[in-house]
């Protein structure tokens, strides 16, 4: 049967520093949940509360309408119906490949001619069959993990847990193991939830991503909101290839002023970056331009524009992510623009940026939160 999760209030405690500070959480049952965030963000703490390895400071825990932790509830990890799949995929290296797979089985007492049938179909589904007799030492990291997964979904759990399965695979067999394990996923049925620090793998795998900051849990939803509705500043320098850009802004005159006066507050005359949306003079803000929003544009051309110094360009998927830099030393900002060609310009070149009407989005500068959400908190 398929589990969905619920997490309440679930803080976790090192001394006097919140590892997770009061998460609340609803996953849908079958669903494929990407916890992702920097490191020290609170995720991997997370998936070993789930995964009964850490036992929550406060809150509680649910696997459908169990309760797996919480105030006097703490069931031992294989009474959760889960499986972890770790960083190092943890195989015993005098067991063979199929020794690894069917020993979980041998721990549940599952009767031998019913292990060695359940073997077989999850050796078959991982496409490992002809590594069986092999030993971990002998096979590839690539297969390693793949016998990881096989002994992992053997027992047929609900819940599904990966700790950064990826993070020690090549780029291309990255790319490759990103499929299967979705294909794993949909054959199992199971509810999986997934740690990474990687956002393209959170937004090619994911039906829901918790993104985490400092413990707490920045945005939750499909990856597509995250993207094309962010939350906080945060959010929008972390999600998508390349991050929209996030500029420092004052409100002027019900305008929205960049770079108009420097630390000692001297006007330095700033780049008029659009109407305030009716946000009080003095008001200090952080707006957001996606990279296909700007373009690059020459003297004389009209509009608002910014000056930048030429950083690099980078090609992807048939055009250019052009990047520079903005600002003085102490509060530089890069500025990424997607073109069709290179600029022919070498680092420290100057470009001009030019500005759509107005920006994307508008970002309290205090609580780096949307502004249409600090005015309805």
């Amino acid at each position: 049967m398929t589990t969905g999760i619920r997490l309440a209030g679930l803080r976790k405690d090192f001394g006097a520093t919140a590892a997770v500070d009061g998460i609340d959480l609803e996953v849908p049952a079958g669903a494929f949940l990407v916890l992702l965030g920097p490191s020290g963000c609170g995720k991997t703490t997370t998936l070993r509360m789930l995964a009964g390895l850490e036992h929550p400071t406060g809150g509680e825990i649910r696997f459908g309408e169990r309760v797996v932790a919480g105030p006097g509830v703490a069931l031992a990890p294989g009474r959760r119906d889960a499986g972890l799949v770790f960083q190092s995929y943890a195989l015993w290296p005098h067991m063979t490949v199929r020794s690894n797979v069917e020993w979980p089985l041998v721990v549940a007492r599952t009767p031998a001619a019913q292990r060695r049938e359940r073997v077989e179909e999850v050796l078959e589904l991982l496409a490992i069959e002809r590594l069986a007799g092999r030993y971990p030492g002998e096979i590839s990291g690539g297969q390693q993990q793949r016998v990881a997964i096989a002994r992992m979904i053997a027992p047929r759990p609900s819940v599904l847990l990966f700790d950064e399965p990826l993070s020690n695979l090549d780029a291309k067999l990255r790319v490759e193991t990103r499929a299967e394990l979705l294909r794993i996923h949909r054959a199992t049925g199971a509810t999986s939830v997934y740690v990474t620090h990687d956002q393209v793998e959170a937004m090619t795998m994911a039906t829901h991503v918790a993104l985490m900051r400092d413990g707490r849990v920045e945005q939750f939803g499909p990856p597509a909101d995250l993207l094309d509705d962010p939350a906080s500043d945060f959010v929008a320098t972390f999600m998508g290839t390349p991050a929209a850009n996030v500029l420092d802004a004052v409100v002027r005159n019900g305008r929205l002023d960049h770079g108009g006066t420097d630390h000692g507050g001297t006007d330095r005359g700033g780049t008029d970056l659009g109407p305030a949306n009716g946000l009080a003079d003095g008001t200090e803000v952080r707006v957001m331009y996606r990279p296909e929003s700007l373009w690059l544009s020459s003297a004389g051309a009209g509009g608002p524009v910014l000056r930048i110094a030429f950083a690099e360009a980078t090609p992807m998927a048939g055009r250019v992510v052009v990047t520079g830099v903005v600002g003085d030393p102490a509060r530089r900002v890069r500025v990424s623009v997607l073109e069709d060609r290179r600029p022919a310009v070498e680092p420290g070149d100057p470009l001009l940026v030019a500005l759509p009407e107005r920006p994307d989005r508008i970002f309290d500068a205090a609580t780096g939160r949307r502004v249409d959400l600090v005015r309805a908190a």
